[in-house]
């Protein structure tokens, strides 16, 4: 059995258009990255993906996919990677809150964590891979150089973007995410290219950081919740790595997503076949959309 043969019974992704490969995975080791490209191989898609550790890389995804190394905080090296691409899924994204993700000296002392924690100045003046520097500098960067011939730009960015200042989310964007996640949204909207954002709530199923290609394929949330979309950013709760991959790879196949930011939480029980292109149409069509 080859990989794009692997059945999915609970899900129905729609055919993607061929003009759209090869298509750019930015953030392709991440927990919803790695699920992206794993769909997108299963539909035998040209997948790209944007590494900063290609070894790492291809222990995941081996000689199913093309490689770049790069960064979308070192512009230089991103021509390289969108070259020719018909859409990008960037699935890029750090902690909320300060983590060595955030990418501060290996050698910081207690103290220097303490100062982390509680000044802002010195914290903005260590880190190399803040909120700010991933969610805003990074996207404006990938935003800049996506080729006018692109056919979709799609966004993982979060729930609360449009409610930072109510609880829970103002505990969630106390250092800043959710201000970076809501600025890289709105440089892609005014950018002029055709995006779709998705918010989704608090990630769960994952990440699988330790599987190869052909399990990541296979990942199932097994039967565990339904879905709910929505637009506007009202939902609130959790939302599974597969579910959201999904929907990043469904709509490149569902031109009523064009222009929208969709939420997406798990709830619910869930239906034996979620059909992709259905759901997504639904709520695209909803009076919400106008």
């Amino acid at each position: 059995m080859t990989l794009s043969t692997i059945p999915q019974p609970t899900l129905i992704l729609p055919a993607l258009p061929p003009a759209l490969n090869p298509i750019l995975v930015a953030g392709a080791t991440g927990g919803v990255g790695q699920l992206v490209v794993g769909q997108l191989v299963a539909q035998d898609c040209g997948v790209r993906v944007l590494v900063r550790d290609r070894a790492k890389a291809e222990t995941l995804f081996g000689d199913r996919v093309t490689y770049v190394v790069g960064n979308l905080l070192a512009p230089e090296t991103l021509p390289a990677a969108v070259q020719g691409v018909g859409a990008i899924v960037c699935c890029t994204g750090t902690t909320a809150f300060p983590s060595a993700r955030w990418g501060f000296p290996a050698d910081l002392s207690p103290w220097d964590w303490l100062r982390v924690w509680i000044q802002g100045t010195y914290r903005d003046s260590i880190a190399t891979a803040s909120p700010r520097q991933v969610d805003n500098t990074g996207i404006r960067h990938l935003i800049g150089v996506a080729p006018p011939s692109l056919q979709r730009f799609v966004l993982v960015s979060s729930a609360g973007v449009l409610r930072r200042q109510q609880f829970p989310y103002s505990l969630l964007n106390r250092f800043g995410v959710l201000d970076a996640k809501a600025q890289g949204e709105r440089m892609l909207a005014a950018s002029g290219l055709p995006y779709t954002v998705i918010r989704p709530g608090r990630l769960i199923d994952g990440p699988y950081t330790s599987y190869d290609l052909n399990r990541l394929i296979q990942a199932t949330t097994e039967g565990k919740q339904g879905i709910r979309l929505g637009l506007g950013d009202q939902l609130q709760g959790q939302s599974s790595r597969i579910d959201v991959a999904a929907a990043c790879v469904a709509c490149l196949g569902v031109p009523e997503t064009l222009g929208l930011a969709i939420d997406l939480i798990n709830s619910g029980q869930r239906p034996r076949t979620v059909n992709w292109a259905q759901i997504l149409t639904t709520v695209a069509i909803s009076p919400l959309a106008n």
